[in-house]
């Protein structure tokens, strides 16, 4: 018999269908998840270089500094947003389908952003194209990883995440010596180029378990939403999400607020994205062996309160990259545990389907924290991003208590 989780409802835990693996054909797809996030939310998040870039020297005419806000968020939004179509037809015509559909999409949205002359060009390009190429390819790939590993779940998707760090230090390092030396519109073109090349190759190598698990995959299933556990889980994923974007979108043009060179402020980013690669694999096995609710939750407290003591008084380039370094390292804590979050909360085969609704959550918290932030911004005075500081700070320890929350009502069901 399935288990029941808190709510009464019953979950299919691994053993209730052929276990999976832990290894095997699943580290390919560890390999190949991993490029997946090095050349798409390793490429997105050196978007703050773009952003510094298009902030201080006004590239668009007409255009303010909200509408380079909405570029980056429309990314995370519209990666976010397609999710139920996705799932849709991941079920109905395999998993590789939307993939390279995603492929074509991430490679034509840079290509095409190199021809943009308005703030609305980049907005459909930069923005709504290349996040809908994201979305395309890494929402399968998520589902994939759980399938193939139970013990190692969370270490799996740890090392994948990575891919995002390792991404991001790359491309921030590369992406403004390109803009400088040759241009801005042949930056965007060599990124398109290499994204096509490395996620095409990725999508080829990965191989799902389907036919054995056989998921729900259902885009968007009501059903799951009457669980408390559910709402306590998308509660925090929402809220954490305004943290994490105003965090990493905000803090290259932070570090100019204070008096920083350009150059420093890439060295930020690139200081964070290498915290990135190095803390998601420890934060992966952490959670394996001290709990996949308890630890997202102390960290994602640990990040909010880095905020607060590391970052708001941050006034040099030494504590400044300090703060980038670990906050680097923990920041993203919901994109390592959310597949293996899902599994515990919903069980294995409502993974896709708990997967869509916690993407659908997002979409209005990515879409709109960095216009938030930027609204926030107290530009010509002393301390531009004070209130950005503390709203990132108390979106991390707000989020922090629900997945608390859900923890106790997790021990309280396996006490009993």
């Amino acid at each position: 018999m399935p288990a029941a989780n808190s709510d009464g409802v019953p979950v299919v835990v691994d053993g209730d269908q052929d276990p999976p693996p832990d290894g095997g054909y699943g580290w390919v797809c560890v390999a190949a998840c991993f490029m997946i996030n090095c050349f798409t939310w390793g490429i997105v998040s050196s978007y703050g270089v773009y952003l510094s870039y298009y902030l201080r020297y006004n590239s668009f005419s007409g255009a303010s500094p909200l509408d380079f806000a909405f570029v980056g968020g429309s990314t995370f939004g519209a990666a976010m947003l397609v999710a139920p179509l996705v799932t849709y037809l991941a079920r109905r015509y395999g998993t590789r389908f939307p993939m390279f559909a995603g492929v074509i999409a991430l490679a034509g949205g840079f290509i095409a952003a190199s021809f943009a002359s308005e703030a609305w060009h980049l907005y459909l390009t930069q923005g709504v194209l290349v996040g809908i190429g994201v979305g395309f390819i890494y929402i399968p790939s998520i589902a994939i990883l759980s399938q193939w590993f139970s013990k190692k779940r969370s270490l799996a998707n740890g090392i994948t995440s990575a891919g995002s760090g390792i991404g991001g230090v790359i491309f921030s390092l590369t992406t403004g010596s390109m803009i400088e030396n040759i241009s801005l519109a042949w930056s965007l073109r060599i990124t398109g180029i290499i994204a096509f090349v490395m996620t095409f190759t990725a999508v080829v190598l990965t191989r799902d378990r389907n036919k054995v698990i056989q998921p729900a995959q259902h885009p968007f299933d009501t059903k799951l939403l009457s669980q408390t556990n559910v709402w306590l889980l998308l509660a925090w994923a929402f809220i954490s999400m305004l943290g994490y974007i105003t965090l990493l979108y905000s803090l290259p043009d932070f570090a100019l607020s204070i008096g920083l060179s350009r150059g420093q402020a890439t060295d930020t980013i690139m200081v964070l994205n290498l915290g990135t690669a190095v803390g998601r694999p420890f934060i992966g096995y952490l959670s394996d062996r001290c709990g996949r609710i308890k630890v997202p939750a102390f960290l994602t407290l640990v990040c909010g309160m880095l905020c607060f003591t590391v970052w708001l008084p941050a006034t040099s380039f030494g504590v400044t990259l300090l703060f980038a370094l670990i906050s680097g390292a923990i920041l993203g804590v919901f994109w390592v545990t959310i597949g293996p979050l899902c599994v515990e909360v919903a069980g294995l085969q409502q993974l896709p389907s708990l997967l869509s609704l916690s993407w659908l959550t997002i979409v209005l918290p990515t879409f709109f924290s960095e216009a938030i932030a930027l609204k926030l911004r107290r530009s010509g005075s002393g301390r531009e991003y004070l209130y950005p500081q503390i709203f990132t700070g108390l979106a991390y320890v707000l989020a922090s208590m629900f997945l608390f929350q859900l923890q106790r009502r997790r021990g309280k069901q396996i006490s009993s």
